[in-house]
């Protein structure tokens, strides 16, 4: 019995590459060649070692420009763009300042004025989007500003070793300036919408080791874990840190303290990557009926674990954050309102009204059948949040298209529960237009609750 954490295992030539790499100097180019060279191993020994160093955030890979030292994305600073993400973004060329890729930017510059009016508005880690103008180029670099030159033009010799100097980037891209400042801000508009999205990184703290047995342990170990930490579920692992089992109370109920983990543990267990989102956690340890799950990297080495309470708690943190970006979903729906039957004349208590827009037509004019089946799933999900505060994850859903609805026609939504629990529920979903049923659905889903 032990504690683990990243780093006290024993070195290979991948871990030995993966350390060489992040000893680098941030911004500096490698390839899985030289690398291989400097160190003494094999090509494709090396070329494994750069995958694992891109998934972790140590180098990135970028057309036209190369494979770069850079530093640890955070998940914090999600909404920031690096200027090597420009880069990729406008399908641009480096032509300087390698070392400055990483660095992340606050604002763009757009270069449609005089220079003296320009130089205002450029300071420190803006990034001035202009075209072939060598001057503006000049002055943003001693500002402290990168430089995006559009149609296609590049920056003179001066330019580029100012731009290796000091290290910021100097990128050119074929598009016009409209056209790149309408990728830069739909990129950036994404992002203020993938920030909401939560995954198991950033709730849990991977430099803090985790309580773990190994497989040479006893039932004795078990015990003794498990009254020091108060836990009864633990990962089990090998001499490499690679999760082999999970060994519980259960497992150890009615055998000898000297018996084996290694024979009573569950082989194989249900893992996650640190990558994935708290509410497929939450599917997952729901459905399997697990309280801890492993948190582990491609080669199941064990990062960290997370329990069911900490997931719940992070969903309910979630649900309770303001929006920040509109999904497509957000926009089919922006127009839909909730209503009320009035007397006790409508078989329903809750429905949601809205008109369908030509936006929403498919290549016949009439409403597609994957957004009539996304509003039927949007009006389910609104009416659980309303009526029962919580929410779900869809597990199957059969939809009937009676007949064609038209664009502007107005239509009534009406979500039914036939069936709801704590864990369940299971829904009949109605869509009506001024010509009666239109659609409709049979949906069954997994509760949950974020709130």
């Amino acid at each position: 019995m032990s504690r683990i954490g990243p780093g006290n295992e024993t070195s290979t030539k991948h871990e030995q590459i993966l350390q060489y790499i992040q000893d680098l100097k941030i911004g500096t180019k490698i390839s899985v060649r030289a690398i291989a060279k400097a160190l003494g191993v094999s090509e494709g020994t090396a070329y494994k070692a750069f995958k694992e160093a891109e998934s972790v955030g140590l180098v990135s890979t970028k057309e036209r420009i190369g494979t770069v030292r850079i530093d640890r994305k955070r998940r914090e600073a999600l909404d920031q763009l690096t200027f090597g993400e420009v880069a990729e973004i406008v399908e641009g060329r480096l032509f300087g300042g390698a070392a400055g890729l990483d660095k992340t930017l606050h604002k763009f510059v757009i270069g449609a004025m005089e220079l003296d009016a320009m130089l205002r508005y450029i300071d420190e880690s803006s990034l001035l989007i202009v075209g072939n103008r060598v001057g503006a180029h000049r002055c943003a670099l001693e500002e402290g500003a990168g430089v995006l030159i559009t149609g296609g033009f590049e920056p003179g010799a001066e330019v580029i070793k100012l731009a290796d100097e000091r290290s910021l980037p100097v990128i050119s891209s074929r598009h016009d300036t409209f056209t790149v400042a309408s990728m830069i801000n739909r990129a950036m508009y994404d992002r203020l919408i993938k920030r909401k999205i939560m995954l198991l990184e950033d709730i849990v703290t991977f430099s803090r080791p985790a309580d773990v047995l190994h497989a040479g342990d006893t039932v004795y170990g078990f015990h003794r874990l498990s009254r020091e930490t108060g836990y009864s579920r633990f990962p089990v692992v090998d001499e490499r840190g690679k999760v082999v089992g999970m060994m519980t109370a259960k497992d150890a109920v009615g055998y000898p303290e000297d018996h084996a983990v290694e024979k009573l543990m569950t082989k194989q267990p249900i893992t996650a990557a640190p990558n994935i989102t708290v509410t497929s956690a939450a599917h997952t340890m729901a459905a399997e009926g697990i309280d801890l799950l492993p948190i582990v990297d491609r080669h199941r080495k064990l990062l960290g674990v997370v329990t069911r309470q900490e997931v719940l708690d992070a969903m309910r943190f979630a649900g309770k954050q303001p929006e920040s970006g509109e999904t497509f979903e957000d926009l089919m729906w922006a127009g839909f309102m909730a209503v009320q039957s009035s007397a006790g004349h409508e078989d329903w208590e809750m429905a949601y009204k809205g008109t369908i827009t030509p936006q929403m037509s498919g290549s016949l004019g009439m409403v597609s059948e994957g957004l009539m089946a996304t509003l039927m799933t949007q009006a389910a999900r609104r009416m659980i949040r309303e009526t029962a505060r919580r929410d779900y994850l869809l597990e199957s859903m059969t939809t009937y298209f009676v007949r064609p609805v038209q664009i502007d026609s107005e239509i009534t939504i009406i979500p039914k529960a036939l069936e709801m629990s704590r864990k369940f529920t299971k829904l009949e979903i109605e869509v009506r237009d001024t010509k009666g049923l239109a659609a409709k659905a049979m949906l069954t889903a997994q509760m949950i609750d974020p709130y």
